[in-house]
């Protein structure tokens, strides 16, 4: 897949899925502007060599998602494609330990986050002739027992999102999709598996997966990148599993009302 003359935008790129969006992007030609809230976007960025600009900001602030598009306009000329991966988990808590603050603050940066990057960078796309949005997503959106109350609802919105801007971008030749990966070792399942290390226990990650394993960030970063590409130019509103077949069952063990929910 080559993105020789496309600009691509990608948020949450200082790590994890939008690192290896990022780094693949340009590996094969795109202009990328490589987004995150985090200082080492630039370290990033220094990484992937060709054209890359890495550019500190918010996901979830729409002033600082116009400056991204703005950016690669002013840069590059246009936006062709808008990776949307910057998400926070809020923790794993339930529904009755979740306070309405990290509610706010979940669904801002998870599902406006991706909302905004519609709002802004589909115009300019189709401008260009048509082009592709990702938005990822989870597979804790698809059905319950892969994430805490506040995230697994964000996620949820995000495939929702992604068809209903699929509609109302109808003859606009942008398509929009949802990438819902599952247990994938990024910044923001750190902790996790550096405990599993340390207490000798890695062996258990992604156990409940028919592939027994958890996932590398560029197994969905190569996803990502065939949603951009031509050779998925008849896909549109829909969201794409890479979870090693979790969601095939979502085994889980059982809530007790009451008690905390992990």
């Amino acid at each position: 897949m080559r993105f020789d003359n496309k600009v691509v935008i990608v948020t949450g790129a200082a790590s994890g899925i939008g690192r290896a969006s990022a780094q693949m992007f340009a590996e094969a030609g795109a202009k990328v502007v490589a987004c995150d809230l985090s200082e080492a976007v630039h370290a990033s960025v220094a990484a992937m060599g060709g054209e890359a600009v890495a550019l500190r900001m918010d996901a979830g602030d729409e002033a600082d998602v116009e400056r991204a598009v703005a950016l690669a306009c002013e840069r590059f000329g246009g936006v062709d494609i808008f990776h949307a991966n910057a998400g926070i988990t809020g923790g794993a808590s339930g529904i009755f330990e979740t306070s309405a603050e990290v509610w706010a603050e979940v669904l801002r940066v998870n599902l406006i986050g991706p909302a905004l990057a519609i709002k802004h960078a589909a115009p300019k796309i189709a401008e260009r002739g048509g082009g592709a949005i990702l938005c990822t997503a989870s597979v804790a959106g698809l059905r319950s027992g892969a994430g805490g109350a506040a995230y697994s609802a964000s996620k949820a919105g995000v495939i929702s999102l992604v068809q209903t801007a699929a509609q109302q971008l109808s003859t606009s030749n942008v398509r929009v999709n949802a990438i819902c990966p599952g247990l994938i070792e990024t910044g923001m399942t750190q902790r996790a598996f550096d405990h599993a290390r340390e207490t000798g226990k890695q062996g258990r990650l992604g156990r409940l997966n028919p592939l027994r394993r958890a996932g590398e960030p560029e197994e969905v970063a190569r996803v990502a990148l065939f949603l951009a590409s031509d050779g998925a130019s008849y896909v549109n509103g829909q969201a794409w599993v890479v979870d090693g077949g979790l969601s095939s069952s979502h085994p889980v063990t059982r809530q007790e009302y009451g008690k905390p929910a992990f």
